[in-house]
């Protein structure tokens, strides 16, 4: 009798540890949050990038810049929980419905590996998570590098145009549940832009196609239907903007309201087609980190 409410009480302490992981109460090692998050070193340069992928897509994306970046910088990859290589279990639907649980994925490591004056280099919705990361913990970054970057992809008339009515972002939802595949082979040419290659539309097509659908669409929800204009003006770092002169999901005008918005930004429109500028382009974007970091 004796052994079973031993045995009992080792269930409930179980069950007690996994509702307290649930919540995040419990204290993440470095090791943890390096598995959890697929999260890679390379380079050894004295200033540290730390390399956010977009909705969609994992470090991969990152393969075009690596090779010259990695000679003057300390690069940190990462996937977020539910993309790529990282830990689906890690998943949860409350803490990812937001991209604050994002941002928090982005804390996490930097508390884990204890990075300090990090260049935070994101592209698309990663712009926004890093800059909800920063505010969080700005003791922890230096400046903010946005690639394609959109406070809010949604149409707010009179004075913002996002691209996006809402009622076509709840039908690009709705095609991912009813065909997710196609979705993806919907989506991929429209985001690289008409001049990619079809390697290049093809990698972003199979990034779509290996998320999660779930993930993909908690993911989705959490970028296109979310607006961080407000936070803009909180930022405490210099940002540089690389737009793109043509890109589908996210104008020119968006750059210039970013600019306009941010308090200490740069803006570089490049002559350019696509939102990927760093799979399509990625010498031009190389330039354009360097110089602003003066490497």
């Amino acid at each position: 009798m004796e052994d079973f409410f031993e045995d009992l009480l080792k269930v409930f302490k179980k069950i007690a540890d996994l509702l307290e992981e649930s919540r995040g109460i419990y204290v993440l090692t470095k090791e943890r949050v390096i598995e959890r998050n697929n999260v890679k070193i390379i380079g050894s340069g004295s200033k540290t990038l730390m390399l956010a992928h977009g909705f969609g897509c994992d470090q991969n994306v990152w393969q075009h810049l690596i090779p010259q970046l990695q000679e003057h910088y300390t690069l940190v990859l990462f996937d977020y929980v539910g993309s790529g290589q990282s830990q689906i279990s890690a998943f949860s639907e409350s803490r990812y419905c937001a991209l604050e649980g994002y941002a928090h994925d982005v804390t996490d490591i930097c508390e884990a590996l204890d990075l300090t004056e990090v260049h935070f280099v994101g592209h698309s919705v990663s712009c926004n998570i890093g800059l909800l990361a920063t505010i969080a913990q700005p003791e922890r970054f230096s400046s903010q590098i946005m690639i394609c970057p959109s406070p809010c992809f949604l149409n707010m008339p009179p004075d913002y145009y996002g691209g996006f009515e809402r009622a076509d972002l709840e039908e690009l939802i709705e095609l991912m549940d009813r065909n997710y595949m196609g979705w993806a082979n919907y989506l991929a040419p429209l985001i690289m832009g008409a001049e990619s290659s079809q390697q290049l539309i093809g990698e972003l097509s199979s990034s779509f196609c290996s998320t999660d659908p779930v993930v993909a669409k908690s993911f989705a929800r959490a970028t296109f239907f979310s607006d961080y204009r407000h936070l803009l003006s909180q930022t405490a770092h210099p940002s540089l903007v690389l737009q793109s002169e043509i890109d589908s999901l996210a104008n020119p005008e968006v750059g210039h309201y970013l600019h306009a918005h941010l308090p200490d930004s740069t803006l570089r429109i490049m002559a350019s087609e696509g939102h990927c500028i760093h799979m399509t382009h990625p010498d031009r974007v190389v330039r354009e980190i360097n110089a602003w970091l003066g490497g």
